[in-house]
C-alpha cells in the first residue's frame, strides 16, 4: 500500500511497504511507548526495564545500559542504520583509511546534531543530556562510530540522561527525546541522501587518500618526516590544539625542499627530513619545540583546516624524555647504564623510583623494544647526564668511573646498526653538531638548513669524548608477569594523565603522544584485557602488545570491551600500550 507517513523518520526510502511488515514495526515502536507509559512516575530504577532493541524504521535503537539515578553517568544508547538505508557510496568505506575518514566525518556531524537537542528535555540531575564523542584534531578509529566495511551499516554510540522529577521517572520527557528530537539527528548524520554537505565529505575522503599517499611517499623516499609548505605549526594556546591565528606559515629551506604528487591535491612541496640524525637548533621562542611537537603529533592524520593536515611523521615515532620517579621492571638498560656502584644488575634493572637518567634510558630501550624507528627528543625535558658529557667532565671523571654511557655515543650506532633515526631539539649543547646528518635552525618560526656551516664550525671544537664500540642489542622478548585478574575491575580515567586500575595509579602523563581521554580509556582497557587473558603468567612484552594490536586490527577498538555497553574509546598505538605495561608491571 502507499504510505506517506513513517513513524520515527521522515519518509526517506521506500514508499511502498508491506502492510503486515509495517504493522510489526509499529508494534515494536508501540512497545517502547507502552513501556514508557507503564513506568511513568515510578521510582528511577524502573527505567532498567527499557533495556533492549527497538525498531524506528530507519534505524534500530538499542538501550544498552541504564543509569542508576538521574545524577549518575548518563545511560548508554546506540543506533544502527542498515547499509541500504544509510546508502553511503561503497568506495567511501571499502578500504580502511577511507572508512576511518568517513566515520570521523559523520561522528563529528552526529555530535554537533545531538548537542543541539541536549537538555531540551528537562528534569533533575543529568536529565535531558544528550552527548556523543567529540573528536579533537586527529582522525582516528573510534568506538563511538562504526561503518561496516562489508554491509555499509552505520553505528552511532551516545549517552542520554534519562529524565526525572526528583528521583521519579519523567517518561514524557524521555519520549520527547527518543521520538521527537533524536530521529532528525540520527537521520541527518547517518543517511547519505539527507546530507547537506556531501562535497565536504568527499573532500575528507580525498584528503584521507592524499594523507595515505603522502605517508607512503615519505617512507619510500627515505624520509623520517615531511612538513608541507603553508602548514600552520603553532597552536592557539597551551590548552587548545586549534591552529594559531595569524601564525607564520611554514616554508621549507630550499636545500630540503621536496615535491610529491598526490592523487587529489596534485603537487605538494615541503621540507623532507631525511632518516638519520637531525638536529633542530635556534634561539629561545623561535619555534624549535613547536616543530618537534608538530612532528610528534603527526604520527596521526589531522582534519582539514588544522594546519598540519599535510605533515606526516614515521608512524613508529616515539617522543622520549626523562621521567623521574617512574617504576622500571626487569629492563635491560645496559646500553646506557652499566657498572652501578651498588652492584645492581642493569641487564635486569628494576626500581620503583627511577632517576632522570635511568628513566630516560628505560624509556629509550622500551621504545626500541616496541619497534620504534624514530626517536623524538627535546633537550629541555631530557636528563643532561643521559644526553652528553663534555670533555672537561670526562677528564675530571673518567669514563671508566661513570656508569652512564651518554646518548650522544649511541645515536650514530642506533641508526647504522638498527636503522633508528633521531630528531633532537638542542638549545644549549653544541656537541650534537658533530654527529648530526642534518642541522635545522629555526629563526622566527622559519627553518634554515645550516648543516655545512655547523659542521665547519664544529670542526674548530673537536669532540674529544672517548668512543664506545659496544654493539647495539635490543631484547625484543623481555618477559614480564602480570597480576592475576580480579573478579571485578574498576577503572577511572584521569584525562591524559593516566588512570586508576582498581587502587593502582597508572601514571602516563609523560607519554606525550596520547591524544585524549578516549585513547587513555582504550589503553586502560588493553591492560584489563591482557590481565584477564594472561594474568599470573610470565610472558614477553612483545607478545602482549602484538596480541592487543591484532585484536584491534581484526575486530576494532570496541573489542577491548568484553561485556556490557561499549564506552567511547579511540585506537591506541602499540607504543603507548607498551608504555602502560612497562609502568604497570612491578
Amino acid at each position: 500500500m502507499l504510505t506517506n507517513d513513517v513513524i520515527g523518520g521522515r519518509g526517506i526510502g521506500k514508499k511502498y511497504e508491506n502492510s503486515e511488515k509495517r504493522k510489526k514495526r509499529e508494534n515494536r515502536m508501540n512497545k517502547l511507548k507502552n513501556e514508557l507509559k507503564r513506568i511513568d512516575h515510578k521510582g528511577y530504577p524502573a527505567y532498567k526495564d527499557l533495556k533492549g532493541s527497538y525498531d524506528f524504521v530507519k534505524y534500530t535503537l538499542n538501550i544498552e545500559h541504564v543509569q542508576g539515578d538521574p545524577f549518575a553517568s548518563p545511560s548508554a544508547l546506540s543506533v544502527r542504520i542498515k547499509g541500504k538505508t544509510a546508502d553511503f557510496p561503497k568506495n567511501y568505506y571499502d578500504v580502511y583509511h577511507r572508512r576511518i575518514a568517513l566515520e570521523d566525518f559523520i561522528l563529528r556531524k552526529f555530535s554537533r546534531e545531538v548537542s543541539k537537542i541536549s537538555f531540551k528535555a528537562k528534569g533533575s540531575g543529568k536529565s535531558g543530556m544528550v552527548s556523543a564523542s567529540q573528536p579533537g584534531q586527529e582522525i582516528m578509529e573510534r568506538s563511538a562510530c562504526h561503518v561496516d566495511e562489508k554491509t555499509g551499516d552505520v553505528l552511532f554510540r551516545f549517552v542520554v540522561g534519562f529524565p526525572a522529577r526528583g528521583r521519579s521517572i519523567d517518561a514524557g520527557e524521555l519520549e520527547k527525546i527518543l521520538f521527537g528530537l533524536l530521529p532528525k539527528a540520527v537521520e541527518d548524520s547517518g543517511i547519505f541522501k539527507l546530507f547537506t554537505d556531501k562535497e565536504k565529505l568527499k573532500e575528507q575522503i580525498e584528503l584521507a587518500d592524499d594523507q595515505k599517499e603522502l605517508r607512503e611517499l615519505t617512507k619510500e623516499n627515505n624520509f623520517a618526516a615531511f612538513v608541507a609548505d603553508g602548514s600552520i605549526l603553532p597552536r592557539e594556546s597551551g590548552v587548545s590544539e586549534k591552529p594559531m591565528k595569524n601564525a607564520v606559515l611554514f616554508k621549507s629551506p630550499e636545500s630540503m625542499s621536496v615535491t610529491f604528487e598526490l592523487p587529489h591535491k596534485g603537487k605538494i612541496t615541503g621540507m623532507g627530513i631525511k632518516k638519520g640524525i637531525t638536529l633542530i637548533v635556534g634561539g629561545g621562542y623561535h619555534g624549535k619545540s613547536t616543530l618537534l611537537q608538530t612532528l610528534e603529533k603527526a604520527v596521526y592524520s589531522h582534519i582539514a583546516g588544522d594546519g598540519r593536515e599535510y605533515v606526516v611523521t614515521d608512524e613508529t615515532g616515539v617522543k622520549l624524555r626523562a621521567e623521574d620517579g617512574r617504576s622500571v621492571a626487569n629492563e635491560d638498560i645496559s646500553l646506557f647504564i652499566r657498572n652501578l656502584p651498588n652492584g645492581k644488575d642493569t641487564e635486569k634493572f628494576s626500581t620503583l623510583d627511577a632517576s632522570g637518567s635511568t628513566s630516560q634510558a628505560a624509556n629509550t630501550v622500551e621504545a626500541l623494544e616496541a619497534g620504534s624507528k624514530l626517536l623524538l627528543i627535546d633537550e629541555d625535558t631530557s636528563a643532561t647526564n643521559f644526553m652528553i658529557r663534555d670533555e672537561l667532565m670526562e677528564r675530571v671523571i673518567s669514563a671508566d668511573d661513570e656508569p652512564i654511557v651518554p646518548f650522544i655515543k649511541r645515536t650514530v650506532p642506533l641508526y647504522r646498526e638498527k636503522g633508528v633515526s633521531t630528531i633532537l631539539v638542542a638549545g644549549s649543547c653544541g656537541a650534537f653538531f658533530h654527529v648530526a646528518d642534518t642541522v635545522i635552525q629555526m629563526e622566527k618560526y622559519v627553518p634554515k638548513e645550516i648543516t655545512e656551516r655547523a659542521k665547519k664550525m664544529a670542526a674548530e671544537y673537536p669532540l674529544k669524548i672517548k668512543a664506545d664500540d659496544t654493539k647495539i642489542k635490543i631484547d625484543e622478548n623481555r618477559r614480564v608477569k602480570l597480576p592475576k585478574a580480579d573478579d571485578r575491575t574498576k577503572i577511572k580515567v584521569m584525562g591524559t594523565d593516566g588512570f586508576l586500575y582498581n587502587k593502582t595509579n597508572v601514571d602516563l602523563r609523560y607519554l606525550e603522544q596520547i591524544t585524549d581521554a578516549e585513547q587513555m580509556l582504550a589503553i586502560s582497557k588493553t591492560l584489563e584485557y591482557l590481565i584477564r587473558k594472561y594474568g599470573g603468567k610470565e610472558i614477553s612484552i612483545k607478545t602482549l602488545i602484538d596480541d592487543v594490536q591484532n585484536l584491534i586490527e581484526t575486530k576494532g577498538v570496541s573489542a577491548l570491551t568484553s561485556r556490557g555497553s561499549v564506552p567511547n574509546m579511540s585506537k591506541p598505538r602499540r607504543f603507548e600500550v607498551a608504555g602502560c605495561l612497562n609502568r604497570f608491571v612491578k
